[in-house]
């Protein structure tokens, strides 16, 4: 029977027995933003369990898409390594808010399997918790089973718990007995056990007995309205149904299998190690096209940075494989093919989820040679020891290996790593990257100064709390509530306080507070502690009491900009999809600035339908509405919440009706239409995968736009034509200029092909390969490539190395014909030792790499050693 029709199986039979079909939901869990990924069936129905969301329906049944992948839940490591173990997986449950309980569920499992599945019913055997006399009995009555097939066991198997409190029960597995016919039926709890980890008898379902709520002191209450979750995973079932002795050859993957045989051109051996290589490529392959379906996005952190660790350990694998190109986004495009028809996101995205994946993979590709060389100078084959953290580090820095992929390979060879020493090495990088923005703040280069507040001092004149104005009123008469001073500054805690803390990427305000004879000028706005405080400069003599606060209405500008980062969020994910997530923000007076997901640069016409996008929104002149509501609610109207922001009960949400919605505890302008105008000024990158919109709005666009036909009027002057006339004319130039440089390339390839065959005229003879030294100038990089690529090809079995003079920088070039790359002759370790003689360092690739010269006077003499340098490298490959 087909995965497929398993599936449907499920589905049809527990829609007849009164159960709601629900929708899998999304692998990022819109319940929690804090939770990594949907790892269950129940997790999209956590609330209703807890009684906190009520359904129109009792009971339902789902098909849901699951990933164990990071944080508490992660079979990343055992991926391929078992016959069980995936990274995603789906898990088909059926569940009962208070409705039906054991007798029901232990009925339609057995029913189900027996019935519509067409299992065996003297193979079917059943756990239950060791206390649970109730389960015992009715799998005796309902089902038939003899006492023989139903084992007890303990709360580490058989008892189940949301959290440390709250709801919890007991459970009962059912298990398929795949051991021939008249195998032993009386087994103990600890030769049954043997039997499931051997594979001989699978577990296919457990069934969750929600029947008590575990308070604090860890005692077990009976719950009013016992409930039941059940989850059974479809890759085992299809293995059990399909008669195969793993997950990995079941029709779920064997066409992804298949794919990668093609691509890679192996044939897949299961027995062989090539064979686990194949099925991380087609487990990681599901993963990967199903979280970027659903909005995640390769980066270094959160759900981001676990995809990009399962890309990575893809890519490895296919390296191990012999692939040198991507390869994952070929099985991700037969994945598509495969499951489309039941996850319709897949074919809807199939564009974006292949592009992602393959601009992942081509940016560990770039660096995997050289960080597997890396490796492979660390942990010698045949070796053993402890790999250092800071060399753990300096792979995950500059090549990209996650910590967790070399301690797979390290593994693999015999060693460990020093995970405490990688931890030490990560926090001083943090460290050291806080410091320098704390430095570019001091200069001035960061919005938002950070004035230290003291902890101690404070006089307090009031027990009154605190109270945020500021959306309403940025004009106040209030009181303070309590002052610290030092060093002729203040801080102030107001009653009423109209100045903005910033936050969620809005800078604070700025203003001032006058008092009785004083006035102190608001340089920043502080959360301190539980309350915010203003901070500054003060003149006068302080007199607490009743004060006036007013908010600079030019800095307050920061309005105009917060909408149109919401609009423009909105924009970017008409025009670009649904993958596009907010990854930082600055709203500042002056301007604003959005990162976000996405795999590559713009092109322009995708920038101007955003612009014009954000800009009719504007002119419509739309009401932008706040308001409080409850976080489920406005979750479920769709509004956009953070990975990793804590959101309480209730949430503001701002929108934009129609275009824009979003939890949000910014300040805002009351239509669109205030904003005025929006202008992108730069589209660029800010990460991996990440891109990084600029703009301005209001008088500062304006005055943009007028910058650039000032500009265009100044150039028109210069180039002596009317400013309508300038691209013309400019094109004009540079077809002239292309002309004149197509002239001088013909003219420095010729002399590039005489200084090549002088070379090789000229070359020493080293165990039968020629090498070949000398010096040239050249007018840039790119010629200097050139002339390598001319020099190997006039070598036709050898290695060239040259100093060459570009400009006022000194360079070297090595280069390797492809015939020695195989005796292991590579230019990269040739040029690194040529370097070292030269006071320089460098890198490149097997064929050719260059590397700079710190003393430009010792690079003659270091030429003169290349002959002995390559001569045992020459040796070693014969």
């Amino acid at each position: 029977m087909r995965s497929a029709e398993i599936r449907q199986r499920f589905i049809d039979y527990f829609v007849r027995n009164g159960h709601t079909h629900v929708p899998s939901s999304s692998l990022v869990p819109a319940e929690d933003p804090t939770l990594l990924f949907t790892n269950a069936g129940m997790n999209q129905f956590k609330l209703t369990f807890l009684g906190q969301e009520p359904r129109p329906y009792k009971r339902a049944t789902s098909s849901q898409k699951c990933v164990r992948a990071g944080g508490k839940h992660n079979d990343l490591e055992e991926v391929g390594q078992t016959v069980r173990h995936h990274t995603f997986f789906e898990m088909l449950g059926n569940f009962s808010f208070g409705d039906y309980f054991k007798r029901e569920a232990i009925w339609y499992g057995y029913e189900f399997f027996t019935e519509d599945l067409g299992f065996e019913s003297d193979r079917i055997w059943a756990t239950i918790h060791h206390s649970d006399d109730e389960a015992f009995d009715l799998w005796r009555e309902v089902a038939g089973l003899p006492p023989n097939r139903i084992l007890r066991f303990g709360d580490k198997d058989n008892f189940w718990q949301m959290a440390e409190t709250g709801p919890c029960g007991p459970c009962s597995e059912i298990h398929y007995d795949q051991r021939p016919k008249g195998a032993e039926q009386d087994l103990t709890p600890e030769q049954f056990e043997t039997l499931t980890e051997a594979g001989q008898i699978l577990e296919l379902w457990n069934l969750v007995f929600m029947q008590f709520d575990r308070d604090e002191k860890g005692t077990l209450n009976p719950l009013p309205r016992p409930s039941i979750d059940t989850g059974a995973g479809l890759e085992r079932i299809a293995a059990a149904l399909q008669g195969v002795d793993s997950n990995f050859h079941t029709d779920l993957f064997m066409p992804l299998i298949g794919r990668a045989e093609q691509v890679v051109g192996r044939e897949y051996r299961a027995e062989e190690e090539s064979g686990l290589s194949y099925r991380v490529l087609a487990d990681h392959a599901r993963a990967v096209a199903f979280l970027i379906a659903d909005g995640v996005f390769p980066t270094n952190e959160g759900r981001g940075y676990v995809l990009r660790r399962v890309v990575r350990r893809a890519g490895r694998h296919a390296w191990l494989l012999g692939r040198r190109e991507p390869t994952l986004f070929e099985v991700c495009d037969e994945l598509i093919s495969l499951m489309g028809n039941d996850y319709h996101e897949l074919v809807d995205r199939r564009d974006h989820i292949l592009r992602t994946t393959l601009g992942e993979e081509e940016r560990f590709m770039a660096t995997i040679d050289g960080g597997m060389q890396r490796f492979d100078e660390l942990a010698p084959v045949d070796g053993g020891g402890v790999i250092a953290g800071e060399e753990a580090f300096k792979l995950y820095d500059t090549f990209g290996f996650p910590l967790d992929l070399t301690e797979l390979m390290a593994r693999e060879r015999g060693y460990s790593v020093d995970t405490q020493g990688f931890e030490r090495a990560l926090e001083e990088q943090r460290r050291r990257s806080r410091e320098q923005r704390e430095e570019q703040r001091k200069r001035g280069d960061l919005e938002g100064k950070r004035l230290d507040i003291p902890t101690e001092g404070w006089t307090r004149y009031s027990d009154a709390g605190q109270e945020w104005v500021g959306y309403d009123q940025l004009t106040v008469n209030t009181q303070v509530l309590a002052a610290v001073r030092e060093n002729g500054r203040i801080a102030l805690e107001l009653r009423a306080n109209p100045f903005y803390a910033e936050a969620g990427g809005q800078v604070s305000d700025r203003g001032y507070v006058e008092g009785d004879g004083w006035r102190m000028e608001v340089e920043d706005v502080v959360r301190f502690e539980d309350r915010v405080v203003v901070t500054g400069p003060i003149e006068g003599e302080f007199k607490p009491g009743d004060v006036r606060a007013v908010v600079d209405l030019g800095r307050r500008d920061t309005q105009r900009n917060h909408t149109a980062t919401h609009l423009l969020h909105a924009a970017l994910r008409t025009v670009l999809g649904e993958h596009v997530a907010q990854a930082g923000s600055l709203v500042a007076p002056d301007r604003l600035r959005f990162d976000f997901t996405h795999t590559g640069p713009l092109s322009e016409g995708e920038l101007e339908e955003i612009e014009r996008l954000v800009n009719e929104q504007i002119w419509a002149d739309r009401d932008v509405t706040k308001q409080y509501v409850p976080y489920r609610e406005a979750i479920d109207r769709g509004a956009m919440a953070l990975f990793g922001e804590k959101y309480g009960d209730t949430v503001r949400v701002v929108q934009v009706p129609g275009f824009s919605l979003e939890l949000c505890g910014g300040c805002h302008v009351r239509t669109t239409g205030e904003i005025g105008l929006f202008k992108i000024v730069s589209e660029t990158g800010s990460a991996a995968g990440v891109r990084r919109v600029e703009a301005v709005t209001g008088s500062h666009a304006y005055e943009r736009i007028k910058e650039q036909e000032r500009l265009l009027n100044d150039l028109g002057k210069i180039l002596r034509v009317a400013k309508d006339n300038v691209a013309q004319r400019v094109k004009s130039l540079l077809e002239e200029h292309r002309g004149f440089r197509e002239q001088m390339q013909v003219s420095v390839q010729k002399s590039a092909a005489n200084k090549a065959l002088e070379l090789v005229n000229s070359a020493v003879e080293v165990n039968g390969a020629k090498v070949a030294t000398g010096t040239i100038e050249t007018a840039d990089s790119e010629a200097l490539r050139s002339f390598g690529d001319e020099l190997r090809e006039r070598l036709g079995s050898g290695v060239g190395v040259v100093a060459a003079k570009i400009g006022d920088r000194h360079s070297l070039l090595a280069v390797v014909t492809d015939d020695l790359i195989g005796r292991g002759v590579r230019a990269d370790a040739v040029i690194r030792e040529v370097a070292k003689l030269a006071g320089g360092k460098g890198g490149g690739r097997p064929h050719m790499a260059q590397a700079s010269t710190g003393e430009p006077g010792r690079a003659e003499e270091a030429l003169k050693h290349v002959p002995d340098i390559v001569r045992p490298m020459l040796q070693a490959g014969a």
